[in-house]
């Protein structure tokens, strides 16, 4: 088959079969055997993932949700609130005003989820790049494929031509009847 796929690559591309690409190759073998190409690319994207890049998916999806700002306001408001008048009042704050606590974990959380949205950025980059690549194996597909309607389509128009130039010829040199 490698060799057909060399025969292809020349025909249809004019490069070398060792010249292709992967997606070339990948186009190439789907032409050949007469599968079908299109891949979806957010699943090509899914099983390439490491449990890393999932995990900060997740965390990036959650954290940057009007969910997560709204429990998240509660949340301060709250801990603001039940130092500075309820434990207060008690003399059992454990985090009075100015909240030096509070601060060392929102800045704790800042430095751990600002890195894990960024990889959340770059693993969306990364989908991308393997969607543009998929596009490109689709567009070359449809391309090579229009141009192997195109070379069919012509050689019937020239055999057609040939049987109808036959017939007048035929008929030309047949002698008249009459």
């Amino acid at each position: 088959m490698d060799h057909r796929i060399a025969d292809l690559a020349q025909h249809l591309l004019g490069k070398p079969g060792h010249a292709l690409d992967e997606e070339e190759r990948r186009v190439l073998l789907g032409i050949e055997t007469g599968t079908v190409g299109a891949r979806d690319a957010a699943d090509v994207a899914d099983e390439r993932a490491s449990f890393g890049e999932r995990l900060s998916d997740r965390v990036a999806a959650i954290g940057g949700s009007w969910g997560f700002i709204t429990a998240f306001t509660i949340v301060l408001f709250g801990w603001m609130l039940l130092n500075s008048n309820v434990l207060a009042k008690i003399g059992a704050a454990f985090d009075p005003y100015p909240y030096i606590f509070l601060n060392l974990m929102l800045s704790t959380l800042a430095a751990v989820q600002a890195p894990i949205i960024m990889m959340s950025q770059n693993r969306a980059s990364a989908k991308d790049r393997v969607a543009a690549s998929l596009d490109y194996e689709t567009n070359l597909r449809a391309e090579l494929d229009i141009l192997r309607l195109h070379q069919k389509m012509d050689a019937e128009v020239i055999a057609r031509l040939a049987r109808l130039e036959a017939k007048l010829d035929g008929l030309a040199s047949a002698p008249p009847q009459g």
